[in-house]
This record gives structure tokens, C-alpha cells and sequence, in this order.
């Protein structure tokens, strides 16, 4: 009975067509980069510095995927969207794959026609004010003003904690990121609310940081993610497993740093991940070195995430849910097999 199941798998499995590139792979190879969308103005996650160079930890994410595809991390036009327009421009095709902290929901896998792949950074919804302000709780701040993002998931939290608290708030709505930031800096209102990272950088590129405070309370649920468009299967696997890789990397005690030592292994896995051992690659339409290039040129998870947004960082935020689940967090990436 043994023998026979193990036949028909192996039919199945000799029978099974090797991966074909599909439209948006066929695509980014005849264009020669990834169009990737990004925030633009969000220090820590994605923006350009003085000489234009970006950086960011959905940066990051978007140079793995082109490490991926082209064994080069920077095969990258990086297309700043508002919180209004990032959808619409992943579903038009104006970007290849949506890198731009953007929040899972159900209506967005369904109405929108997106997918998400693995969440790349787990938030939740906070408040910014004002030192000055004397508010310690977020449950004080009944008949505030608060500054806030229309077209986001942002938006209906916040109207949902003050109607579930019994309290009273003056929304100011304001689609740029840069205008809203200003309109909080300047006073015209009481308090910002956005995604605890954002405002975390918001608050590292204030006139004066020290001037300002996160307040303790989080609203929300907020897994934010790398999106693609239904209907290309292998570019979703793609983009995900280019998350994944570093997740895994970072696992299994890869770095950039010893990844090339890495390559001598004997374990079974790594020589699976590295690309030693072949089949990952071509599963996914790949070289078979995607993951090590990966690592090797962006870096694991864990890498990533410190140099961008991590403790030495102006935002200074602690792994938290952002940790390896074997460190109590909830980053975990399945079997490269």
C-alpha cells in the first residue's frame, strides 16, 4: 500500500509543470526594474535622504524582491504614493508590487482585488501630542482635535475609540503626509494618530523630539504588509517568499556577514535555503540563489529592522511583536521545501 502511494506521488510530482513566469514577472525582466510603491516621507520605512539615496525598512523589502528577481537589490523605481492613491496605482499596474505600510484587511484582500503577502512589520494605532498637553491617557483627550489621514484604516479607528469611550473629538483631514505632519507641528490640532512606527518617525524628524510623546494606549490591530494584485499567483509567491527569506535567514543565524560561510553548511535546510541544494528557485521561476542574495545583499529580518526603525535607531522602537516567534514574537517563516 506504501509502495503504491509513494508511486502515484511520484507520477504526480514528475507529471507537474515546472513554474512558468507569469504577466508581472514576464514584465518586470522586459522593463529591467521593479515598480515599487512607497511612502516617501516616512523616516524609518521609506524615504530618500539629502542625496536622494532611499532607505527605509519597506525600502528594504522592495530591494529584496529585486535581489530576488535580478540578483541586484537596486533594480528599483520607487513611486511615492498617498494614503489615497496606493490601491488605485497597484491596480491600474502603475506598480508592480505595493511597498508602503499598508494595513491587511478583509475589504482590501476582497473589494480592492489585492493580495497581502507576509506582514513585513506588526503595529497597531497610537496618539502623538504635544509634551505640553499634560495628557497621560488616550482616554483624556475627549473634545480634541486630532489630525488624521483620510482613506485609511486610521480614519475609522479613531472615530470608532472616541464613540466607544462616549467622548467627543474634531477630526482635521488632511490627505498629505507632510501637510498633516506640519499642520500637527504648527498646533492646528490637539493630537496626531496614525500607525505607532509612523508616528514614532514623524516624531524622530520634529523641530525638537523631545517636545513631543507616543501616549501609552494602542488602539488597533494594524499587520501591515507588502501588497500585489489577484491573479498572478507566482508573483505573489515571489514577493512573499522574498519576505519570508528574511525572516528565515534571521531563523536559522544567517547574515549578511557570515552568508557566504553559511554556503559550506551541512545542514539538510540551509543548503536548501542557500540555493546549494537546488528546487526553491526554480519552484519559483528564480535563481536559485534568490535567498542568498537576498541575504547577502539586503540582510535578515532581524538586520533590516535595526538598522532602519530598531534601538540605535531616532526611532528607537524594541522588536516587541516584531521579534522571531522563538523570542516571543510572531515572526516566523514555514519550510524553504
Amino acid at each position: 500500500m506504501k509502495a503504491g502511494i509513494t508511486a502515484a506521488v511520484a507520477t504526480m510530482l514528475f507529471m507537474a509543470p515546472a513554474a512558468q513566469a507569469g504577466e508581472t514577472l514576464d514584465a518586470v525582466k522586459a522593463r529591467g526594474f521593479v515598480q515599487v510603491g512607497i511612502n516617501g516621507s516616512l523616516f524609518g520605512f521609506g524615504m530618500p535622504d539629502d542625496k536622494g539615496v532611499w532607505h527605509g525598512l519597506d525600502v528594504d523589502t522592495a530591494r529584496a524582491v529585486s535581489a530576488a528577481v535580478f540578483g541586484d537589490p537596486d533594480k528599483i523605481k520607487y513611486i511615492p504614493l498617498t494614503a489615497q492613491t496606493r490601491f488605485t496605482a497597484l491596480q491600474s499596474k502603475e506598480v508592480d508590487v505595493l511597498c508602503r505600510n499598508a494595513t491587511r484587511t478583509l475589504s482590501r484582500d476582497t473589494e480592492l482585488g489585492l493580495n497581502f503577502v507576509t506582514v513585513n512589520y506588526y503595529d497597531g494605532q497610537g496618539f502623538l501630542i504635544p509634551t505640553k498637553l499634560g495628557v497621560k491617557s488616550a482616554k483624556e483627550l475627549d473634545g480634541a482635535s486630532v489630525c488624521v489621514l483620510p482613506g485609511t484604516t486610521t480614519e475609522q479607528n479613531v472615530a470608532d475609540y472616541f464613540r466607544a469611550n462616549n467622548m467627543k473629538m474634531k477630526p482635521v483631514v488632511i490627505e498629505e503626509n507632510t501637510e498633516l505632519n506640519q499642520a500637527f507641528f504648527s498646533g492646528r490640532c490637539d493630537v496626531l494618530t496614525s500607525d505607532a512606527s509612523q508616528l514614532a518617525g514623524i516624531r524622530a524628524v520634529a523641530p525638537n523630539p523631545a517636545d513631543y510623546e507616543i501616549l501609552p494606549q494602542i488602539i488597533s490591530k494594524e499587520p501591515l504588509a507588502p501588497a500585489v494584485r489577484h491573479g498572478d499567483d507566482q508573483w505573489r509567491d515571489i514577493v512573499d517568499y522574498s519576505v519570508l527569506a528574511m525572516i528565515a535567514a534571521e531563523d536559522m543565524g544567517i547574515t549578511s556577514a557570515n552568508v557566504d560561510e553559511m554556503l559550506k553548511s551541512t545542514d539538510p535546510n540551509v543548503q536548501r535555503f542557500l540555493g546549494v541544494t537546488p528546487g526553491n528557485g526554480k519552484a519559483l521561476g528564480l535563481d536559485e540563489k534568490f535567498a542568498y542574495n537576498i541575504v547577502k545583499m539586503v540582510g535578515n529580518y532581524g538586520e533590516v529592522f535595526e538598522r532602519n526603525v530598531g534601538v540605535n535607531t531616532k526611532l528607537q522602537i524594541k522588536r516587541g511583536l516584531n521579534a522571531q516567534w522563538k523570542d516571543g514574537g510572531l515572526m516566523y517563516a514555514p519550510p524553504f521545501k
